[in-house]
């Protein structure tokens, strides 16, 4: 169990110099739902972009284009 007091603006001091990107992960990762989802999608070799597209707009997220691995 935390020791921080939630009701304690002390213990939330450092949430003021997060970025809006980091805040917003550090809320989006610990949901459980978008765990299961980047579980099963990381689980792949090879999503169809579909899946991705899907995960993406779900989730609100974006991600830069990368070229593929040679084979």
């Amino acid at each position: 169990m935390l020791s921080i007091d939630w009701r304690a603006p002390v213990a939330y001091a450092h949430a003021k110099s997060i970025p809006p990107a980091g805040f917003a992960w550090e809320y989006l990762r610990r949901h459980d739902d978008y765990g299961r989802d980047f579980q099963t999608l990381s689980g792949m070799t090879e999503p169809a972009a579909s899946r991705l597209e899907a995960f993406s707009r779900r989730w609100g997220l974006r991600f830069p284009v990368r070229s593929r691995r040679p084979r």
